[in-house]
């Protein structure tokens, strides 16, 4: 899955109950423009470049899928969706809510509706210090200087009081309280690219299964009577090998591990692909390695009915994957379902996913999470 954008907003109210828009806002952008990982202090600040009542401020941080200018889009919609009421070029206003992106990776542009990062703020108190609390080591992508080189050198004199401080959304699903998540489901359910997108948001350390290396994948689906034991023997070999060796190597940057399969899964594949008495051969052999392998805390398995699996197949275009017929993905759906009706002591946990797209949909992400979050507590 391609990484998620990194995003910075400046959030500012100075009409009405200033606190509860500012919240209000960033439940908005957490639900229809992606995930918010970290939010600063709340700083009550003079109006800049006009008079008025003072504004309460804060940044933001959160990872996205969207564009920088499909953001912008988002952010317009969510302003005037709070009240507010942009009237042409009349300067500075007083405002319900005022959005700015303050700065999109380490993007770079000047166009006539959107400059990144933004021009101004490097001038402007209530930018740089609630920057400086979400990202203390952030620089500069055109000036080349650190967020603290840029607040020593402003000419910004205005007081910022710190007067409030606002969770952030993800500080309620304690991913971190389980030491190893398996995400598992078919061919094409979205267990990698959900899988990905928890990692980043969660600071987890991913173990990828590397089925793109396996070099008897695109000879099985020509020829799987031939192909299948070799290929069910070499997933077993490297699923094994990886397991083993990044589950052994704790991370002290990451509070987690979250995989994108569990190593049972081979056991389910071989009993659909292998014949009967390869299987019992492979079976003998899988049950010694079982033993060894650390069993994940939670088990999420993402169910996709059969012919959204094949749109998914067919969408992202692995050419030896083409040729998958329904009746296969159906035998999979089966296996793992078998499965998990047979485990006593692992805990499970099954979301229909068959509705969702986590990458298009922010508000679909949040629903796995919210599912989650219920088998948490």
């Amino acid at each position: 899955m391609k990484s998620q954008h990194q995003v910075i907003l400046s959030l500012g109210s100075n009409q009405g109950s200033r606190l509860e828009v500012l919240q209000q806002c960033i439940q908005l952008l957490h639900q229809e423009v992606g995930t918010v990982i970290k939010i600063s202090t709340v700083y009550e600040t003079p109006a800049w470049g006009f008079v008025s009542d003072s504004f309460y401020n804060c940044a933001l941080w959160l990872h996205t899928s969207f564009s920088a200018v499909k953001v912008l889009q988002q952010v317009l919609k969510i302003e005037k969706q709070l009240g507010r009421v942009r009237v042409g070029d009349q300067g500075y206003q007083s405002r319900t809510i005022d959005i700015d992106i303050i700065a999109f990776d380490d993007l770079v542009l000047d166009t006539e509706k959107l400059n990144i990062p933004h021009p101004l703020l490097q001038e402007r108190n209530f930018v740089l210090l609630p920057l400086r609390d979400i990202q203390s080591d952030w620089i500069h992508p055109t000036l080349k200087k650190s967020i603290n080189e840029l607040i020593s050198e402003t000419t910004d004199t205005s007081v910022c009081q710190a007067v409030a401080t606002i969770p952030a959304p993800l500080s309620g699903i304690p991913l971190e309280k389980f030491n190893y998540i398996a995400f598992e489901g078919n061919i094409g359910a979205g267990k990698t690219t959900l899988t990905s997108k928890i990692a980043e948001d969660f600071n987890a350390k991913t173990v990828l299964e590397r089925f793109a290396d396996n070099p008897f994948l695109p000879k099985f689906y020509k020829d799987q009577n031939r192909y299948a034991f070799p290929l069910e023997m070499s997933f077993l070999a490297d699923r094994y090998q990886q397991l083993s060796d990044d589950l052994a190597q704790f991370d002290l940057f990451k509070d987690f591990i979250v995989a994108d399969y569990h190593i049972f899964k081979s056991l389910i594949f071989a009993k659909i692909t292998l014949a009967e008495d390869e299987y019992r051969l492979y079976h003998t052999l899988f049950s010694i390695i079982y033993k060894e392998m650390p069993k994940p805390d939670l088990y999420v398995y993402l169910y996709q009915n059969t012919q959204r699996l094949l749109q998914n197949i067919k969408k992202r275009g692995r050419g030896y994957e083409q040729n998958i017929e329904a009746d296969y993905l159906d035998k999979i759906n089966t296996g793992y379902l078998d499965y998990i009706k047979s485990q006593q002591d692992l805990n499970v946990l099954i979301i229909d996913v068959s509705d969702l797209d986590f990458v298009k949909n922010q508000s679909d992400y949040l629903y796995v999470l919210h599912e989650i979050q219920k088998k948490i507590q």
